[in-house]
């Protein structure tokens, strides 16, 4: 009988002895998951300094390349590229929609003194590529979401650019719609197509490598 007593007795606390190491290991496992996603990618929208600071440096970023401007369409050196559309993507796949359009907004902030409605065009156009795409990758972050992604945001902001000039451009220019109309098969079309193309090629290019980077 004591014998029987003395084997329960320490099967009971063998157990109890691995309980608590699977305990110990489960919860290693969440600090390390909770500590890979300390930047903010699939963090459940938690905001650490690590994360704004992140965040920062990617509106720092947009913001300085927004500067860049490069006229590509010839006898229209007012339409410019730049590339941060590019950053604004990248943002949106590594982080979230809400990241997108945060370095969509900030990062032209510094073009209102200059030129507040060609900025108001840059931001809206900008929200309508990368918030589609981002929410669309977001969803199912595959390689295949994000092509499709791109794709879909490059034409909303493809006919949102079209229609803002229409809208907007005669208000701060004095040109008649007329006008506007007659620019969008030689100039407002093909320069939109090649930044968006551009800014898709490059995005599609480098942004796995810059979330597993930044995932780590």
């Amino acid at each position: 009988m004591s014998v029987f007593s003395h084997t329960s007795d320490t099967e009971i606390q063998t157990d109890r002895e691995h309980d608590s190491e699977a305990s110990a290991h489960n919860g290693s496992r969440r600090d390390k998951t909770q500590s890979s996603h300390s930047t903010g990618v699939g963090d459940s929208g938690r905001w650490s300094t690590q994360r704004i600071a992140i965040y920062a440096l990617f509106v720092a970023l947009a913001m300085a390349v927004s500067f860049l401007g490069i006229p590509i369409i010839p006898n229209f050196n007012w339409l410019k590229f730049d590339p941060s559309g590019i950053v604004c993507l990248i943002a949106g796949f590594a982080f979230s929609p809400a990241a997108a359009a945060i370095v969509a907004i900030l990062s032209f902030l510094p073009h209102v003194f200059n030129d507040p409605w060609g900025t108001l065009i840059a931001i809206i156009v900008l929200l309508a590529l990368c918030m589609p795409s981002s929410v669309i990758y977001k969803r199912h972050p595959t390689r295949v979401r994000a092509a499709i992604g791109i794709i879909v945001g490059s034409v909303c902001a493809l006919i949102m650019a079209i229609a803002l000039n229409l809208l907007i451009t005669p208000i701060y220019t004095g040109w008649p719609v007329e006008r506007v109309v007659s620019i969008i098969v030689p100039a407002l079309l093909p320069f939109n197509l090649i930044k968006f193309t551009v800014d898709g090629v490059a995005t599609f290019l480098i942004y796995k490598p810059i979330s597993n980077y930044l995932n780590r």
